[in-house]
């Protein structure tokens, strides 16, 4: 990696956007997983003291945001394998942090529910990315919050953006 400071890059008026140079979309991956990689460092932390890892904070984040989740649900969420959510759900089920009851309208569907212990670690984990999150937002303000929601929104890809979106509203809806 070159010895350039990121942070020095120049700040550009949304105007100055409609075309960026190459060098500036590097910037932006770059800044994307420094990013990424704060975001997760603290939750990371707190993972391996349990033995998971980034798929079981994924699996109680989303059962914490929709109770009674199926597998099925959650698997099309996530978009992994059915083997690769089955060996984390297990985890999770044996450790009494996720409890799997079967379905009241479908005896065949497992609905997925956190236990006090998966309820009391998922918001450690959550708390640590709302209070770095609630910091840069603050620190950059109200433009750049709702710029960095349009620009997030649109780097889902096209065919799931409509389904995120609109889930988001449901949960914000209850």
């Amino acid at each position: 990696m070159q010895n350039r400071n990121i942070a020095a890059a120049p700040s550009y008026r949304g105007e100055q956007l409609l075309f960026l140079t190459d060098e500036q979309l590097r910037q932006g991956i770059e800044l994307m997983f420094f990013a990424y990689r704060g975001f997760t460092a603290d939750p990371d932390r707190i993972l391996e003291d349990y033995g998971y890892g980034r798929a079981h904070h994924r699996c109680l984040h989303f059962v914490n945001r929709h109770p009674g989740l199926t597998v099925n649900d959650l698997l099309d969420i996530l978009g992994v394998t059915k083997q690769s959510l089955n060996r984390v759900l297990r985890q999770l089920v044996n450790d009494d942090m996720i409890e799997s009851r079967v379905g009241q309208e479908d005896r065949r569907q497992r609905n997925l529910y956190l236990t006090e212990a998966g309820a009391t670690l998922e918001a450690s984990l959550s708390e640590q990315q709302r209070a770095r999150m609630r910091k840069a937002y603050m620190d950059a303000g109200p433009e750049a919050v709702h710029g960095f929601r349009t620009v997030l929104e649109k780097m889902i890809d096209p065919e799931l953006r409509h389904r995120v979106l609109s889930l988001m509203e449901r949960e914000n809806g209850r």
